[in-house]
This record gives structure tokens, C-alpha cells and sequence, in this order.
């Protein structure tokens, strides 16, 4: 995305000079549904990013833009409701909640594009939201702490868009750093960066091009599942809180006799905390293969025991296990559609994708999404 033609497409839209702001995207290398549980997530923002160009204007009114959508949304700083168009609530959600902290807005141009693909689960929303919050605070000189960036940016989500999302999406689209992953612990919102060195290797996003409608109501029996293993162990243990205070002896003795699918699905959190600090001493060491395994190890368990794959993942996943050239892969994100995440020798990239195009297309009559993606900085101005 050329930052001349942002700026000329502007003008043209609303005769202003803007300023200029970038907010990537990220995958997460290993650490799946560990977030709500007060565990650790290792996100990387990528060089897939959302683009968005405000100025000041004259009067109270907010002036959106969207390119993808080719449309407008004009409505008042004054007067924030939702909008009926659903691009536009991830803007307005953050001026409504700088507005609820008591910053001081002015109405405002905003326009907006980008190249996260959408619905592939690289998490557009959250780059949209924090572009949003960082433009808004250059803008109106508002010196936002940048952790208060994140927070305001999910906060919008869960109001404005209306869905109950973790915090690690915003925090690695504004943390992010260049050729690190970052080490989140959810409960302290302490962070750590590790190298993430990929020499030879490429990060290879398959996407299914499916969502199932399964996602959103699993997703919460699965969060309600967790919370009924923590009420049963806290009878024993008043001081566990979440199931990062769990161990696999505790789940044995006092969940198991009790409701088998529930120790099933903690069962799988706790050992996914467990590979996440492994995977952490990985990286550190510059032991790709030894990370590649255990994402191969996460992706069994979020399919098996997890339950929250879908069969086009599964098939993407078991067609790249027995290559040499594929260190490791697993279904990234909530589940039941979206991407795969491959870690991939370079010179084998053009030549998997063309391969497993034909067979996803043979095997479910669709189009195999693929994107080449590397990991960059965090939100920022863009020049």
C-alpha cells in the first residue's frame, strides 16, 4: 500500500492533507484458546496491515470512508450510536470509548484500506480498531499510553461489534515487533518478545475459505466448559483461579469422575500452556523443527480433544505432516474454518500451494486461499 496514493485518494475525497497510519495484522505461532483461561499466547504482527488516512474537520460531524465497501458513513462526534453499515462500528466503537474516558474528540475525516484478507482470522477487526485509536490520538494530541490503545480497541469490539474477544488480537497488532514473536501473559498483561529467526523457512497461511456456523456457539460452551472445571477444583483449591493454576493430577482426581468431555476440554488447555513455555524455550534456543512439532501436537489436540477443527482444516494439516520441507503446521485461531499456519522451506512454496490447491479443490469443490506472510512492527505512523 503506497502511502502517496493513500494520501491522493484522500484529497480527492475530502480536499484535506491527512495524517498517515499503519496497524498490521498477526497470526499466533502456538497458544489456542489458553487467552481466556489466563494463560500465554505467542502472537507476531505480519506485514499484512489496515491504512488509514484522518484529518480535523470544521464541524462536529465524523466522515467515513471505506474501501473495501466502496461507502460512506457520516454520523456526529456528539451523538455516537452504531451504525447500520458493520465496517463502520469498529471506528465509531473507538472514538465512543475515548469519548467514555473523557478525551477530548472533534469531528473528523477517516478513510480506510488495506490488505489483512478478511475472515481468514488474521484479525482485520483488531487492526482496524487500533488504527483507529492511534490515528485519533495524533489527531487530537491525546498521548495515549500505548497498552491503553489495546484495551480501548477490545473494549470497542465487545461494545461496538458485539463480540467477547480476548486481548491479544489488539495487543499484537500494537506491540508488534519485526522478526519477534511476543510471549503474552493473559492474566499479568506482562509481555516478553522472542526472535522468531525463520532462516530458509517461510510462514505459509493456507485459508479454507469456510466458516461453519458451529464457531460462535461452541466457543462459548467451550469458555463455559473451562470455568465448570475451575468451579470444581476450586471446591479443593480456594486459591486456583483459572486453569493456569490447574494441573493435569488435579483434572484426573476431581473433574474427571465427574464429567469426562469437561476434563477432556481443560485437559487440553493446561497442556497447551505447557507447550507454549516449551515452544518459548524452542525459539529461544533457535530450534525450529522442535516448534514445528509441537504445533503439529496443538493441532491434534484442538482437533481431537479441543474439538473446534472442522474436516477442511484437518485435510490441510494431514497433507502437509508427512513432507520434510513442512517443519510444522496447526489450524490457527477459534476454529472450524479460517487458515493454517505452515512453517515452510522457501523453495517449496510455490510448488505446495499449486500442489494442494488441486487436492482442496477435488476434495470440497473450493478455492484454497494462500498468503506468504512475515512478521513486522506495530501500529504506527506511515509514511
Amino acid at each position: 500500500m503506497n502511502a502517496q496514493d493513500l494520501k491522493n485518494t484522500f484529497k480527492k475525497l475530502f480536499n484535506a492533507e491527512p495524517i498517515l497510519v499503519r496497524s498490521p495484522g498477526r497470526i499466533n505461532i502456538i497458544g489456542e484458546h489458553t487467552d481466556y483461561n489466563g494463560g500465554f499466547v505467542m502472537p507476531a504482527a505480519i506485514d499484512k496491515a489496515i491504512y488509514v488516512a484522518i484529518s480535523k474537520r470544521e464541524d462536529d460531524e465524523i466522515h467515513l470512508f471505506s474501501e473495501s465497501y466502496q461507502q460512506f458513513d457520516i454520523s456526529s462526534i456528539k451523538d455516537l450510536n452504531k451504525s447500520e453499515n458493520s465496517w463502520a462500528n469498529y471506528i465509531l466503537g473507538v472514538a465512543d470509548q475515548l469519548k467514555e474516558r473523557g478525551y477530548k474528540l472533534g469531528g473528523f475525516n477517516f478513510y480506510i484500506d488495506g490488505d489483512v484478507p478478511l475472515g481468514a482470522g488474521l484479525s482485520s477487526s483488531a487492526a482496524v480498531e487500533c488504527a483507529t485509536g492511534f490515528a485519533l490520538d495524533q489527531l487530537f494530541s491525546l498521548s495515549i499510553p500505548k497498552m491503553d490503545i489495546a484495551l480501548i480497541a477490545q473494549k470497542a469490539e465487545q461494545t461496538f461489534a458485539g463480540v467477547n474477544c480476548g486481548i491479544m488480537d489488539q495487543f499484537a497488532s500494537v506491540f508488534g515487533k519485526k522478526d519477534q514473536a511476543i510471549m503474552l501473559d493473559c492474566r499479568s498483561m506482562k509481555h516478553i518478545y522472542i526472535p522468531l529467526k525463520l532462516d530458509g523457512y517461510k510462514l505459509l497461511l493456507l485459508n479454507t475459505n469456510v466458516k461453519h456456523a458451529l464457531a460462535d456457539s461452541a466457543y462459548n460452551k467451550r469458555r463455559s466448559q473451562c470455568e465448570q472445571g475451575v468451579a470444581w477444583i476450586k471446591e479443593h483449591y480456594p486459591n486456583v483461579s483459572t486453569l493456569r493454576d490447574v494441573d493435569l493430577t488435579m483434572l484426573e482426581t476431581h473433574v474427571k469422575p465427574k464429567d469426562l468431555e469437561v476434563y477432556t476440554k481443560c485437559s487440553f488447555v493446561v497442556k497447551e500452556i505447557g507447550r507454549l513455555l516449551t515452544a518459548a524455550e524452542q525459539l529461544e534456543n533457535g530450534n525450529l523443527q522442535g516448534l514445528g512439532n509441537l504445533m503439529f501436537e496443538t493441532h491434534e489436540g484442538l482437533s481431537k480433544d479441543y474439538e473446534v477443527s472442522c474436516k477442511e482444516l484437518d485435510f490441510l494439516v494431514d497433507a502437509v505432516k508427512p513432507l520434510d520441507y513442512v517443519l510444522g503446521a496447526r489450524m490457527m485461531g477459534g476454529g472450524f474454518g479460517g487458515c493454517t499456519i505452515n512453517i515452510v522451506k522457501e523453495e517449496k512454496i510455490a510448488d505446495l500451494i499449486e500442489a494442494l490447491s488441486s487436492k482442496y479443490l477435488l476434495q470440497f469443490g473450493l478455492k484454497l486461499g494462500s498468503y506468504t506472510v512475515q512478521t513486522d512492527n506495530g501500529t504506527s505512523l506511515y509514511s
